[in-house]
């Protein structure tokens, strides 16, 4: 009586479907974890770190990274020192110098983050800028943003002479120019530049008044965006940056202080994603390739020298990477290195050393045991040719060429062959020398008859 139609008809328990893990509201770089390539899922887990969001406070804020809207007046150097000396960081750093009279998004990151700022200061940025033109005649709302249309792609720029650097010739793109508002009576405009990293946004002002013939200058400038983070999110005072230390250091409570300081994997989630095995973490902090067999997941887009970020399946980065091969050539290998290292982030020894256990790593220490490998695991004269090649017992891969067990003796054998050619050339050596002797010796017998000879004829001519 309860048995369904599927059951009755096909003779068979159907089982019932069930609906994928949603992983879209996943935090950081776990968002959308199931659209990740699966190469593997055979691994076996560590219990080793945690959750960028779960770390302990001190481990927070050394992976910490603050998006600082900046006060007007103090230069950024100023607000990093303020920043390092209130929250008690060994370092600091910042995305990118805004002047004194800018303000907007400033990204500080601390301590291990800092690591990050090289990357994050070549991060494209965006600005609100309030322009004033020298005179509104012949001037449209139009007008202006066709002039801006044209001041976008490839530009050249020269520094402002109040610029702290070398006034030298260089070439900036502008993403895209928009206008917000335009006021007719004090011949202001209000517009929005999407721009690569080091643009002069005063210049580009002083290029669109030469450009519309009215002349022009920057009023007023805010940096709404830098890198992947802007002011809409996890924009933070140094207000609140005081608050939630004084809420810390006195009453012990977390909350506010981790509302403000943000993970650092925040900033990376705008690279493609290679996920690894917990037993390949330690040795990448310590600089090793990352191998294809290491690799559990990774992402579409990935191509041959473009960057990466290597991560845990607890979506912890370990490092930034560059790329050694595409999406499809990890997908189709068993072997070979993906990515090499381009920046450390995660400390050593967070995860175990999980490297030494292998075939070859055994024979090694055999091999230095017997001392046919030096203290350091380097060839000499005892070292099996084999081992050399990686043939033979010794190869871990297939190989064209095999190598037979009598090679290992090959050294030695070398040795003797060349003891004794050097004993057959000692041989001829002598055989020649004893040779040249007789020679010699003839010869001297020959001529002391002829000087005799001569000899005597003389005497004879004498008398």
């Amino acid at each position: 009586m309860g048995k369904s139609k599927e059951t009755i008809n096909t003779g068979s328990i159907v089982p019932e479907k069930t609906s994928p893990i949603d992983t879209s509201e996943w935090p950081l770089l776990l968002r959308n974890y199931s659209k990740l390539n699966v190469r593997t899922g055979h691994y076996t887990p560590l219990p080793f770190g945690c959750s960028p969001l779960a770390r302990p406070m001190d481990e927070y804020l050394r992976y910490g990274v603050l998006n600082l809207d900046k006060p007007v007046n103090p230069s950024s150097h100023e607000v990093v020192s303020w920043i390092k000396k209130i929250m008690g960081c060994e370092k600091t750093g910042h995305s990118g110098t805004l002047d004194p009279k800018v303000s907007g998004c400033l990204l500080v990151c601390l301590n291990r983050a800092t690591r990050l700022v090289k990357a994050q200061q070549t991060a494209g940025k965006e600005y609100v800028c309030i322009c004033r033109f020298h005179s509104g005649e012949g001037l449209s709302k139009a007008k202006i943003q066709r002039a801006l249309d044209t001041l976008t792609g490839a530009l050249f720029q020269r520094p402002p002479v109040i610029a702290a650097v070398k006034r030298q010739l260089r070439i900036r793109t502008i993403y895209e120019n928009k206008i917000y508002h335009y006021d007719e009576k004090r011949h202001m405009v209000t517009f929005n530049v999407s721009c690569e990293a080091g643009t002069y946004i005063r210049t580009l002002c002083v290029h669109l008044g030469l450009l519309l013939g009215v002349g022009a200058h920057m009023q007023e400038l805010r940096r709404v965006r830098s890198g992947v983070l802007d002011e809409n999110h996890h924009l933070v005072t140094m207000h609140d940056v005081l608050d939630a230390m004084y809420t810390y250091n006195t009453l012990k409570q977390e909350a506010y202080l981790r509302r403000i300081v943000a993970p650092l994997e925040l900033i990376l989630t705008n690279y493609p994603r290679i996920v690894v095995k917990d037993s390949a973490v330690n040795a990448i902090c310590y600089g090793a390739k990352l191998m294809v067999p290491g690799i559990l997941r990774f992402e579409n887009g990935i191509e041959l020298g473009k960057e990466v970020v290597m991560m845990t399946t607890k979506g912890e980065a370990i490092a930034l990477g560059i790329a050694q091969m595409t999406t499809a050539v990890i997908a189709a290998v068993d072997h070979g290195a993906a990515a090499i290292i381009k920046r450390v982030i995660m400390e050593r020894d967070t995860y175990n050393q999980r490297w030494g256990f292998g075939p070859r790593a055994q024979d090694k220490k055999q091999l230095i045991a017997e001392g046919k490998l030096d203290a350091k695991g380097k060839p000499n004269a005892k070292t099996p040719r084999a081992w050399v090649l990686a043939s033979g017992r010794y190869s871990y891969l297939p190989t064209l060429i095999g190598e037979d067990e009598a090679e290992a003796e090959l050294p030695a054998r070398k040795a003797t062959e060349s003891s004794a050619t050097e004993a057959g050339k000692t041989d001829e050596v002598a055989s020649v020398k004893r040779k040249l002797l007789e020679a010699a010796n003839i010869s001297a017998e020959t001529a002391e008859p002829a000087k005799k000879k001569k000899k005597k004829d003389k005497t004879a001519v004498a008398a």
